[in-house]
């Protein structure tokens, strides 16, 4: 079966380090909070201004004045602080965020992303994603492998309007985790999820890719 929502973010914790500083988009990102690894510390950075944030409020304690960029309630720790965002974005600009996980609609063989618009829709800005692919030195997308209606989202070439160009490093889908180089060197398939085979993923991917599972996956 495929992975949800909430496994895709627990694989994708796996991603962290300790002593990262990391940005989590919204959507399926902001779960990656619930399952950071025993063991390791990072330090979640929030383009709106907030270093430090703690764990989601219990029903009842929720602070309104505290929230991140999805502008979901959130809490603090004793070590938090807060800054403008200008500072903010100075942090991400100047190449002193670890990691960014961020969601997306579309990736391309090549690394490209498209993640914050849809022709024909309004939205309400671009946020800080152009941002963060550009000045952040890792950068984990997270999605659903196809649309709703289907297609695919791992394509030969987005067709959406791009956030960045050759920009993703990981990829990690309800039906697996791909590896992207974003020097031209493609997209390889790394894990599937557990139940998924290789046909399915074929299937349901526009981009070709290569095969390099691990493990017991490989056998």
């Amino acid at each position: 079966m495929a992975w949800t929502r909430d496994q895709i973010a627990a694989r994708a914790a796996r991603e962290l380090q300790d002593g990262f500083y990391v940005n989590l988009g919204i959507g399926i990102p902001t779960l990656v909070a619930n399952h950071i690894p025993p063991g390791v510390t990072v330090t979640l950075q929030s383009e709106n201004g907030m270093l430090g944030m703690g764990p989601f409020p219990y029903e009842g304690e929720a602070d309104p004045d505290l929230i991140n960029a999805g502008k979901q309630t959130i809490t603090e720790l004793d070590s938090s602080s807060y800054f403008s965002s200008a500072d903010s974005f100075a942090m991400i600009r100047g190449g002193h965020i670890n990691l960014s996980i961020l969601g997306g609609m579309q990736v391309s063989a090549s690394g490209d992303l498209a993640n914050w618009t849809v022709p024909g829709k309004m939205v309400k800005g671009m946020g800080g994603a152009m941002d963060l692919v550009a000045g952040v030195r890792r950068i984990v997308v997270v999605m659903e492998h196809v649309e709703k209606s289907g297609a695919p989202k791992l394509l030969p070439a987005c067709t959406l309007p791009l956030t960045g160009k050759g920009v993703v490093d990981l990829l990690i889908t309800d039906l697996g985790v791909f590896d992207i180089d974003r020097k031209g060197g493609g997209v390889t398939l790394r894990e599937l999820a557990a139940g998924v085979t290789l046909d399915e993923v074929k299937a349901k991917t526009g981009a070709s890719f290569k095969v390099a599972l691990q493990g017991a996956e490989a056998a």
